[in-house]
């Protein structure tokens, strides 16, 4: 893990502590400038059933293709061929896969 991961998460850390300890004072800061009534406006307006569904069904469709987040297998770096064999060879492109 580097340094400036750790430091994102120390401050999203302390910016949770904050938020949580303040929660009210932000609800009734929201409250006041109507945050809560257009929310609930656009909820009946645009977030109807049919809107839900299209929405779930694109978040599927969107995750990465098996086989292409790393996981278990193996591609060459050079034909993006996927190697099904443990060794460092590639029988595609004829070149050695190391690392």
């Amino acid at each position: 893990m580097s340094l400036t991961t750790r430091k994102i998460i120390v401050v999203a850390t302390i910016a949770a502590v904050f938020l949580a300890a303040n929660i009210l004072v932000i609800a009734n800061w929201l409250a006041e400038h109507g945050v809560a009534e257009k929310a609930g406006w656009i909820r009946r307006e645009f977030l109807t059933g049919t809107a839900i569904a299209v929405i779930l069904v694109l978040l599927i469709l969107l995750v990465n293709p098996v086989g292409r987040a790393g996981g278990l297998g193996r591609r060459c770096p050079v034909c993006d061929h996927r190697l099904i064999i443990r060794g460092g060879y590639c029988p595609e492109w004829g070149s050695s896969v190391r690392g």
